[in-house]
């Protein structure tokens, strides 16, 4: 397979992942009922609430493997987007872009571990 074959498989199977996460993710919220309910009502198309959120889990680590390989294979467009942008300076931000989404997710972790 060529490498835009490769591509389009990948941006069909991310945008497949994307979606069933986003649905699953809207049922959980919307659809399934949970807290201090009965446990029978927690039930759709006869799956629990807690294996639609098993399911929502593998999904989004899935969604987050297909997107490190999306980055991979478009490396080349990245570097030549960012110089275009930012010439002789797009390592610097390319180094500060991911610099900084290391501290947002580090902020996040924290907020959630308070």
């Amino acid at each position: 397979m060529k490498k835009n074959d490769w591509k389009y498989l990948l941006d069909t199977l991310l945008f497949v992942d994307l979606c069933s996460v986003a649905a699953i993710g809207l049922l959980l919220a919307f659809v399934i009922p949970s807290g201090r309910v009965p446990d029978t009502s927690k039930f759709f198309m006869g799956l629990h609430r807690h294996e639609w959120g098993d399911i929502h889990l593998v999904l989004a680590f899935l969604l987050l493997g297909l997107l490190v390989l999306h980055v991979w294979l478009n490396w080349t467009w990245v570097v030549n987007s960012t110089k275009g942008y930012f010439g002789e300076r797009w390592k610097k931000v390319l180094w500060t872009l991911a610099g900084a989404w290391l501290i947002v997710l580090f902020l996040a972790w924290m907020v959630v571990k308070l």
